[in-house]
């Protein structure tokens, strides 16, 4: 096998801080919170989010304790432009929060943002210019001196700008040397501490400093020394927030991230779950619930991680992986019995101490702290959950339960666990003897013997079916779009109840030695519009599709 082309690649450096004192810090306190999933998030969306999806994720944002909100580049998109007035002209941002606008060091673009937030009740104004070596070799061909004259630039019109304005907006400043962890330490000091000397911020009115690692190249100890060498040459420390702002490309935003604030960072830009361009921005859940473990106060509600999760996947299209931090919906469930038997035995010892500190093993936090719930999967009894029973449907199975059906199936099981007390637990060979009787053997009051297809040159099929009734035997006829359309048309008529397949979904299964199909159907009936579910399984997947299909409508019946 051939080697990876390490060659090509070479380690960043590291600081000379040889006394670095952040390693022995702990975090105590949450920081400052800015969200920037409507800008960065939103701009690394395949799809990017309508007006309407912007301001319901905004007022989402708002209902979870942000202050700052990062909405977009107002100057540099109509859309975002358009989002923001909305915001303003809508009277929809909250008094106790604060818009944030990106803006680039140019006349225009900066009276364009200005025009943007007028009216706001509080706005941070977010200039940035790129300041890496590569950035001004490369891209600008910057010396050094010229990309400080842009910046202080920049930050002389903005100022000019505020003191023009008499909307009664409270403004807030910010700085960002773009790719500050690709950037030579000292002059990042320079050009920061550049543009605070034309802004001149006091301890009373401070000014955000924020230093992105807009791309991960080292491990993130090396950010944290960055973030620390910072704060000790910077002569405007004691008038200034520092924010942080990391990516993921690495993997270890989160903990980037929790090594700047340990090295003296007062803020965090990040987004929900992550999401933002590449491998995305530091997830602000992970460090918000990172932050409850430890016992300190995020200032975040995340208590309802299902509506986080619901929220997130719907406005952004985005899904939660199963194994996300806190959030994925395997993160608690064990599988392993060693694992269930030391969690178990963890809560109930709480509960016989009456402690009120939690400490199970192998749950790091209670579940029920993010709305949660632990699932102990292959061992099924009454407290299981449904990704508990799909799982050991397909691993001893191969049954790959659709939801719909995980659904339905889940208060069947819960019963029979119940039936014999809070601690029966089912054997895996219980279970699927459960679904075939619930859901694929329900051979009454209909019953199919047999059928035939035929197609003509129009591909219309005709089937030809026996069907069985209260002990009489009856053949159906009928034509459609293919074998069910045809099936459904002639068992409809024969029924006298309308209805319709309104899903459909089948995959090989496998039992031991035997190799089958299994299908599964969920019909509609066009009366009352309720929708019924139904299995079928055969060598043959048209048999199998057919049998669902009867299986389905005697489930129907026998509720109406």
């Amino acid at each position: 096998m051939a080697d990876m082309n390490y060659q090509r690649y070479k380690a960043h450096p590291t600081v000379d801080l040889p006394d670095r004192k952040w390693p022995g810090n702990r975090i105590t306190k949450a920081p400052i919170w800015c969200s920037v999933d409507l800008r960065d998030g939103n701009q690394a969306l395949e799809v990017p989010m309508t007006l309407e999806e912007k301001v319901e994720f905004f007022k989402y944002l708002c209902s979870v304790g942000f202050k700052e909100i990062e909405i977009g580049f107002p100057a540099a998109s109509e859309t975002d432009y358009n989002f923001c007035r909305y915001l303003i002209d809508n009277d929809l941002i909250p008094s106790d929060v604060a818009i944030q606008v990106l803006t680039q060091s140019r006349s225009h673009i900066i009276d364009k943002t200005m025009k943007a937030v007028k009216g706001a009740p509080a706005v941070i104004i977010h200039l940035y210019n790129a300041t890496s070596t590569l950035h001004r070799d490369v891209v600008f061909d910057f010396s050094c001196e010229e990309c400080i004259k842009l910046a202080v630039d920049g930050a002389k019109m903005i100022i000019d700008r505020i003191r023009e304005d008499k909307s009664g907006t409270k403004f807030m400043l910010e700085y960002s040397p773009e790719a500050f962890s690709d950037t030579e330490l000292d002059f990042a000091v320079q050009i920061c501490d550049s543009v605070l000397d034309v802004w001149q911020p006091t301890p009373e009115n401070k000014v955000i400093i924020n230093l992105p690692e807009t791309v991960e190249y080292q491990t993130a100890n090396v950010y944290a020394d960055q973030i620390e060498y910072f704060t000790r040459h910077t002569k405007w420390r004691e008038s200034i927030i520092v924010s942080l702002h990391t990516h993921n490309d690495r993997g270890t935003a989160v903990a980037t991230s929790e090594f700047g604030l340990m090295a003296g960072a007062d803020r965090v830009e990040g987004t929900l779950f992550g999401n933002g361009e590449r491998t995305g921005n530091v997830d602000i859940i992970t460090l918000a619930i990172n932050m409850m473990m430890l016992g300190i106060n995020p200032g975040l509600d995340f208590s309802d991680m299902n509506k986080t999760i619901d929220i997130y996947e719907e406005l952004t299209g985005m899904k939660v992986e199963p194994r996300h931090p806190w959030a994925g919906k395997l993160v608690f469930t064990a599988f392993s019995g060693s694992h269930q038997d030391a969690i178990n035995k963890g809560r109930k010892k709480m509960e016989e101490r009456g402690e009120s500190i939690w400490a199970v093993p192998y749950l790091p936090i209670d579940p029920k702290d993010v709305g949660r719930e632990y699932e102990p999967i292959i061992r099924i009894n009454s407290q299981s959950g449904r990704g508990g029973i799909a799982y050991v449907m397909e691993t001893y199975f191969g049954v790959q339960l659709p939801k719909r059906f995980q659904r339905d199936f889940l208060p069947v099981v819960k019963a029979a666990t119940e039936a014999g007390g809070t601690e029966n637990e089912l054997t895996p060979q219980q279970i699927f003897d459960l679904f075939d009787d619930k859901f694929i053997n329900v051979l009454e009051p209909y019953g199919l013997k047999n059928f035939s297809e035929q197609q003509d040159s129009d591909q219309v099929s005709t089937v030809e079916a026996l069907i069985t009734y209260g002990g009489e035997e009856v053949t159906i006829k009928g034509q459609g779009n293919g074998l069910l359309d045809a099936f459904v048309s002639a068992f409809s008529k024969y029924t006298g109840i309308d209805f319709s397949i309104s899903n459909y979904s089948e995959h090989a299964m496998k039992s031991g030695s035997d190799s089958a199909a299994i299908t599964y159907i969920e019909i509609t009936n066009k009366a009352n519009r309720n929708t019924y579910i139904g299995a079928g399984v055969s060598s043959s997947v048209t048999k199998s599709s057919v049998r669902a299909v009867v299986c389905a409508f005697n489930r129907m019946i026998s509720v109406l």
